[in-house]
């Protein structure tokens, strides 16, 4: 069964292995997570737990979303995720879910935002290569062609510049290095996707060896 947790990415650092390798790490704060919902096959059609994590100011909040976690004893979340085909009977709603879900050498996958990169050439974008830069070239950083004549049209799925990043992606067969209760810290072997203190979702590794 998946277990799982929400947390926000702090920042990068080094550790030591126990055979003396330098490794980078990813350090994800997982303050306690409030249980606000069970999901079950009965109701929903699927089972899974809704978490919720960070407090949010009342006046950003609306009335559905605080009869929601009043039904769980606790004020409304910024960030709320389902960790699905949990195990519902070792949660209950208004429980609290701590980093100790997991311990070092767990593989899990973390999901989260990828940084914004703004609008991008289709070199940046999508790896093309670019075209030659003297011999009186007219061609260095564009898409190429576009495509036969015939059509009168481009195609879909036609690599172009655009807008690149901001999507949600998820790194699967992390290792947890080192679980850290007292300060509420996951430390992650390797990186994760997003920004500093963007929130992520930690869950077992789906495809874990």
């Amino acid at each position: 069964m998946t277990k799982g947790i929400l947390g926000r990415k702090i920042g990068m650092t080094q550790l030591f292995s126990e055979t003396g390798e330098l490794m980078p790490v990813t350090v994800i704060e997982a303050e306690p997570n409030v249980v606000l919902q069970k999901r079950t096959l009965e109701n929903d059609g699927y089972e899974a737990i809704q978490l919720g994590v960070v407090d949010v100011k009342e006046s950003r909040t609306n009335k559905a979303e605080k009869g929601h976690a009043e039904k769980a004893n606790t004020t409304p979340k910024r960030y709320v995720r389902e960790i699905r085909n949990a195990k519902l009977d070792e949660y209950e709603v208004g429980q609290e879910v701590s980093v100790n879900v997991f311990a070092a050498g767990d593989k899990i996958d973390v999901t989260g935002t990828t940084k914004g990169k703004g609008f991008q050439g289709s070199i940046k974008r999508h790896n093309q290569q670019r075209g030659p830069e003297t011999h009186g070239s007219h061609y260095h950083r564009g898409p190429g062609s576009l495509g036969a004549v015939d059509p009168m049209r481009v195609f879909k799925g036609r690599p172009l510049p655009g807008r690149m990043g901001g999507e949600q992606v998820t790194i699967q067969n992390l290792e947890v290095v080192k679980v850290d209760e007292e300060r509420n810290l996951l430390l992650v072997k390797g990186n994760v996707p997003g920004a500093k203190k963007s929130f992520v979702k930690i869950t077992s590794a789906i495809k874990a060896n």
